[in-house]
């Protein structure tokens, strides 16, 4: 299984999403996501996060909310492990991903882009502020089949 951790960073009612257009072999092309991406050898969930975040947007973040764990399946890929991360405080400028265009989006707008039908399910549990979960994705190509809570 592949660990990679996601985070949502808040602010004014808004995400800052990526929207992957810039790698031509991508699971994620053409999709609005949060940031993150895979564990480095050793790495904690929280090291992980915090690394991909600089990476990608040039923030560093001062605190992060663990939310929950989501387990990606589909036929044909390995199988993933996501820690998914929240945070509404960090500090340093914005800067380009070389990995997609960076935006603020705001949340009722959300429901409207091209994203993995997988990814509305946890933002509604990030909206809804739910305790820490555990929740498995089935996929057949782009095409969510099935979903649990664990």
């Amino acid at each position: 299984m592949i660990d990679t951790t996601l985070c949502h960073l808040e602010q004014n009612d808004c995400y800052l999403m990526l929207h992957r257009i810039k790698k031509e072999k991508d699971v994620n092309k053409d999709k609005w996501i949060g940031v993150g991406g895979k564990f480095l050898e050793g790495e904690s969930p929280e090291e992980c996060a915090r690394r991909e975040i600089l990476e990608e947007t040039g923030l560093i973040v001062d605190q992060l909310e663990y939310r929950g764990i989501v387990d990606f399946h589909c036929i044909g890929w390995p199988d993933e492990r996501m820690h998914l991360f929240w945070s509404n405080s960090w500090s340093g400028q914005l800067k380009e991903c070389d990995e997609g265009a960076l935006e603020w989006v705001e949340k009722s707008r959300m429901g409207d882009l091209p994203q993995w039908e997988g990814d509305k399910i946890f933002l509604k549990l990030l909206e809804e502020r739910a305790p820490f979960f555990h929740l498995e994705l089935f996929y057949e190509g782009d095409r969510l089949v099935e979903w649990k809570m664990l």
